[in-house]
């Protein structure tokens, strides 16, 4: 295996394959990437098992081979070497060679049939959808997912395929983010799939990088993200997502429109005196306005007052200020509309000039 490259052309797919490593392994072999060389292409593979990231670059003259290297050191020589300086590497005695200019080091490396492939089954349903419009489909419901809870089906995202839509929904038991993206040709029935946490901060991440088309194609239990450069896999969660439609409260009656920017920031600063461990936040709706006020253990507390358009009866609602503060920051109109029944009921947020994303944010007790 021999083969040269510019230090920009690999860096960019290296870096984002060897994201995928874990930094801690049961088997040593999952710390490496392997690297796969043909006449024409570099082909480089990270995974932990559940993710798979392969990233691909075009060669000239190269000698096949293939071998598994260890991630960090190969980014981090990469990295060290001088902007838009060549990169030789050689494959001799079980030890990749690495030269550029008066540079040379040696990495230990592990057989390539020694490293684990996600399997993957017989593609069941596939659709090609544009890469910004994908990405900014997660990035509106991506905040709500689960982190550690037992419930592991809401550690990661729910997305439905149907025939004329993509609809991505999160939740993490407290709060609940849905959106919908159309699309002109979808699924002939309507699928879901639980995609995990980690495959979707990386898809995030790969989407960003990302122009034109994606390939989404879904298989018994993997679902795999194609354009020509890179293939991500994700193993799927086994496990039943909860109806969020139940959730999704339809008996508000009180409805507030304000100004998001200016609500947003009265929560910021409200928000510094709150208890740092429940994030409680007292949001009292009057004609006119919205009070604001939270405290804390240490007998601090903040209070605010915000002008909205509000012509109903008074109430007050407690909720985690974290939670209103993520849903502002995705929404992408001036105003948010906000709709309520009353003080133990949940509270939902929409964007009142784009109607295909709904937040929902229960209640807490203050």
């Amino acid at each position: 295996m021999k083969f040269s490259i510019n230090r920009e052309t690999l860096l960019r797919p290296l870096q984002q394959v060897a994201a995928v490593v874990e930094r801690r392994q049961t088997l040593p072999v999952l710390a490496n990437i392997l690297m796969q060389v043909t006449e024409n292409q570099l082909s480089m593979t990270g995974t932990d098992l559940e993710v798979e990231l392969i990233g691909r670059v075009d060669l000239t003259g190269a000698s096949a081979g293939d071998i598994t290297v260890p991630a960090r050191k190969m980014v981090d020589i990469c990295r060290e070497i001088p902007d838009k300086a060549d990169i030789e590497f050689h494959l001799m005695d079980q030890k990749l060679e690495i030269k550029s200019g008066r540079f040379r080091s040696t990495l230990s490396t592990l057989p390539a049939e020694d490293f684990p492939l996600v399997g993957t089954a017989a593609t069941e349903m596939s659709l090609t959808l544009d890469c910004k419009a994908f990405k900014k489909l997660l990035d509106r419901t991506s905040f709500a997912m689960a982190q550690q809870d037992v419930r592991y089906f809401l550690n990661g995202m729910l997305i439905e395929f149907g025939p004329d839509y993509v609809r991505s929904v999160a939740t993490d038991g407290h709060r609940l983010a849905m959106a919908n993206l159309d699309v002109e040709a979808g699924s002939d029935e309507i699928r879901q799939v639980i995609v995990p946490r980690k495959g979707i901060l990386e898809m995030q991440r790969l989407l960003h990088e990302l122009e034109g088309d994606v390939e989404i194609s879904i298989g018994a239990s993997h679902l795999c993200s194609s354009s020509s450069e890179y293939t991500l896999t994700m193993k799927l969660v086994d496990g039943r997502f909860p109806e969020y439609e139940r959730v999704i409260p339809k008996n508000g009656d009180k409805i507030i429109h304000a100004d998001k920017l200016e609500l947003h920031q009265a929560l910021n600063r409200t928000a510094i005196l709150s208890n740092e461990k429940f994030r409680g936040i007292r949001v009292t709706f009057s004609r006119g306005s919205i009070q604001l006020s939270a405290n804390n253990p240490e007998q601090e507390e903040a209070e605010e007052t915000v002008s909205v358009e509000y012509d109903g009866e008074a109430l007050e609602i407690g909720f985690n200020v974290s939670y209103l503060q993520d849903v502002l920051a995705v929404l992408e109109s001036d105003r948010v509309r906000i709709t309520v029944h009353d003080g133990n009921s949940s509270a939902l947020l929409e964007d009142p000039e784009n109607e295909d994303a709904i937040y929902v944010v229960m209640p807490m007790k203050l």
